[in-house]
């Protein structure tokens, strides 16, 4: 559902088909220059721009790719949670290892978070560059999720007639939809909406995108594409815009800060579907002065996440959490005493050769064999080959020790 109200509440539908709206419909697009708030906020996609660029440079590579993983599942979990979806991000791994629940609804949340993380590691690998903001790549995203889907998370229920509609992966929806109050396009109509916003946003500059990735989030869901998952979809957009545009590395997410502020992010979505109030208003046909409120969220929100990131993972406070967890577990004997050096130097230099150990840990081949699969048995430790580097893993069973509000603690 759009994120202009909660999926609990879901939105009339009609069968229809074309009722030939024009395009001008959803503009303001992209905030126009003469804007009075335009400056301001400028300066605060700049300073967004500088802070991502920052964290991700003070990052080792190999810490940079572990924390990417990890905000993976933290993404999946806050954009669940948005659609009223509470899957932990410690249920979210055990699914990743093929460890489902035995309870049906729970294993449907599991695999519904697998489909999320899917989709993710394949923008994070670049499935998306160049597209985030095309009707193909909008439409890909949801296929890729909605595939991976058991068929039960697949059908909704009309309001009215109580009849299951299928939700077709990729498939624009065919039926006429009610929000709220903002009434999408039809159906007939959606194709022409969408090539509109893949002219206007795939065709901005880095700078211009980074300040119109708001206006494209709210407008994907005024078109509202898909019979169910536009919400996901638009983050999953935004989240591929950002990490293209400011080369985020995937180490941080807008999902968890708009989870952290969804009564506030859903009221400046159903403000932006009002109309231009007067002549002051833009000269659009919805209200730019909405659309520039939810801009200024929206870049605030992307700000206080890497600052949040960037201050949970500064290297002395992320290495003393470790070495206090590692000193637990030596102390409870379930690691080997040299453990803690060997994540401390792979914290330090973001990898460490297998060949590097003995000679770290002044000891024999034997021993150090030992430590480093006392490591890996614990799951804070990986390496792609048996003799390739080892790189640290951050789990989520231990992140309120390594890194406490990322998420809430599991509940039992």
């Amino acid at each position: 559902m759009s994120d202009s109200e909660p999926d609990k509440k879901p939105a009339k539908i009609t069968a229809n088909g074309d009722r030939g709206e024009g395009v001008g419909l959803f503009e303001p697009l992209v905030l126009s220059h003469g804007l009075k708030h335009r400056p301001a906020l400028t300066d605060l996609a700049l300073e967004l721009a500088q802070a991502a660029s920052g964290f991700r440079a003070s990052l080792p590579e190999g810490v940079m790719k572990a924390l990417a993983e990890l905000v993976r599942a933290m993404n999946c979990y806050y954009s669940n949670l948005i659609e009223g979806h509470d899957t932990h991000p410690v249920d979210i791994e055990r699914a990743l290892k093929e460890d489902f629940s035995t309870d049906a609804k729970q294993r449907n949340l599991q695999l519904e978070a697998k489909a999320h993380i899917a989709v993710q590691k394949w923008i994070d690998e670049g499935g998306l560059d160049g597209r985030a903001t095309t009707a193909n790549g909008i439409i890909e995203s949801h296929r890729r999720f909605c595939e991976l889907l058991p068929d039960d998370l697949l059908w909704i229920e009309h309001p009215q007639t109580k009849e299951k509609l299928p939700v077709v992966p990729g498939g624009l929806r065919e039926h006429d939809v009610e929000v709220g109050r903002h009434v999408a396009p039809s159906p007939g109509a959606i194709r022409r909406f969408l090539e509109r916003f893949e002219k206007v946003y795939s065709g901005l500059g880095k700078s211009e995108a980074v300040l119109a990735t708001a206006a494209a989030h709210h407008r994907l869901l005024w078109i509202h594409p898909f019979l169910d998952g536009n919400g996901r979809v638009a983050r999953l957009m935004s989240y591929a815009t950002l990490r293209e545009t400011l080369d985020t590395g995937g180490v941080w997410s807008i999902a968890r800060g708009l989870a952290r502020n969804e009564q506030t992010y859903k009221q400046h979505l159903i403000a932006c579907d009002t109309t231009r109030r007067n002549d002051l208003d833009g000269r659009g046909h919805l209200s730019e002065e909405a659309l520039a409120r939810f801009t200024r969220f929206f870049l605030e929100t992307c700000l206080d996440q890497v600052k949040f990131m960037e201050e949970l993972v500064q290297p002395e406070k992320l290495r003393t959490r470790i070495k206090l967890w590692a000193d637990e577990e030596v102390a409870a004997d379930s690691l080997p005493k040299q453990a803690g050096a060997v994540l401390d130097a792979i914290l330090f230099r973001g990898e460490l050769p297998r060949g590097d150990v003995p000679e770290l840990l002044n000891t024999s081949e034997r021993t150090a064999r030992r430590v480093v699969s006392a490591l890996i048995d614990h799951g804070v430790l990986t390496a792609n080959t048996t003799k390739s580097p080892l790189r640290i893993t951050f789990p989520a069973k231990l992140a309120s020790r390594w890194m406490p509000g990322l998420f809430p603690e599991q509940r039992e």
